[in-house]
């Protein structure tokens, strides 16, 4: 299988004849093995019937995966991955929104050398209070943060070298920040701006509140990204921090007793530093705790602390 098209479906019976329309119309050209799995994330409508209709007609391309109840959408993405069997996996929505014509020119700029096409719809076509305003700053932050930088984050409709997509699990929003994990085993990440249609079908399943979500998972992203193989410099960073500044507090004590004979103890200055030493050394407690927790995970797994891009004259894991 060369091509793989991953698809969540939450209430989109209006949009399904389209969008496969639209699938039929694009792949059929490219004269590749594909397929296309669609994740029913529990709707309430009639979309899981007419997905049973088009497998029907359609087995050689047509995958559908059903969820006993809504999970959300990284669920659903992270459903379509782990059954996917193209070397090539592109993720897009079923509202129709997106353009599946964008496909052959994502799948171009792969072929150009790089591992992640991301989309970026820059003419949004959707509610630019409720929408594209707050997406426009979770799309900063999350730049600012992690150090990848793309125009919009949340444009499900992205290509991926399959390669740059294994050794990490999807959980609460995740999906979004799929272009950081890939940037974090050395994927080579380009942008491309897509096109973007209004919603002629349906209704939107997200408002101001997924920005809130988005903000918190970051936390974990960049903690997982940036320290989840050596705990021990943010825990151990901290603590010294902390411990740093209660050594200080307590010698402009110490100076203002020996100097100008104020009491150390009964300067309120005294308790935040008892209290800032103990902390600082609970964190580094901690960070030792956290080393010991990822080399089980590592060497439990057999897991590596690195990934291989290619190799030569090799085809033998050393593991085995």
């Amino acid at each position: 299988m060369n091509l793989s098209l991953i698809v969540p479906v939450y209430n989109e019976q209006d949009n399904l004849p389209l969008l496969f329309e639209a699938i039929y119309k694009v792949m059929t050209p490219l004269n590749q093995a594909w397929e296309v799995i669609l994740v029913d994330d529990g709707s309430q409508d009639k979309s899981l019937s007419v997905l049973q209709k088009y497998a029907q007609t359609d087995s050689s391309h047509i995958r559908v995966i059903s969820f006993r109840r809504n999970f959300g959408q990284t669920a659903a993405i992270a459903a379509g991955l782990d059954y996917a069997q193209g070397a090539t996996i592109v993720l897009l929505d079923a509202d129709m929104q997106n353009d599946p014509a964008d496909i052959p020119m994502m799948l171009a700029k792969l072929d150009e050398g790089y591992d992640l096409v991301s989309g970026w719809r820059k003419s949004r076509k959707d509610n630019a209070i409720t929408r594209n305003f707050p997406s426009m700053i979770a799309n900063w932050i999350i730049s600012r943060v992690t150090g990848v930088h793309l125009h919009d984050y949340g444009c499900t409709l992205k290509a991926y070298r399959r390669d740059v997509l294994e050794g990490f699990r999807l959980y609460g929003e995740m999906h979004r920040f799929i272009p950081v994990y890939a940037s974090s085993v050395g994927a080579k990440i380009t942008e491309m701006q897509v096109n973007h249609y209004p919603r002629r079908f349906g209704k939107t399943k997200y408002g101001l509140e997924r920005t809130a979500k988005v903000v918190l998972d970051l936390f974990t992203v960049k903690f997982l990204v940036a320290f989840s193989s050596k705990p021990i410099y943010l825990f151990g960073g901290t603590g010294g921090a902390l411990m740093i500044a209660s050594t200080i507090m307590m010698a402009y004590l110490f100076f203002r007793r020996l100097f100008f004979f104020v009491s150390v103890t009964g300067s309120p200055l005294f308790q935040v530093s008892a209290m800032l030493f103990t902390l600082g050394f609970q964190s580094m407690l901690m960070g030792l705790i956290a080393e010991l927790l990822v080399r089980t995970y590592h060497e439990s797994q057999r897991k590596p602390t690195y990934t291989v891009r290619t190799m030569i004259n090799l085809d033998q894991d050393p593991r085995d």
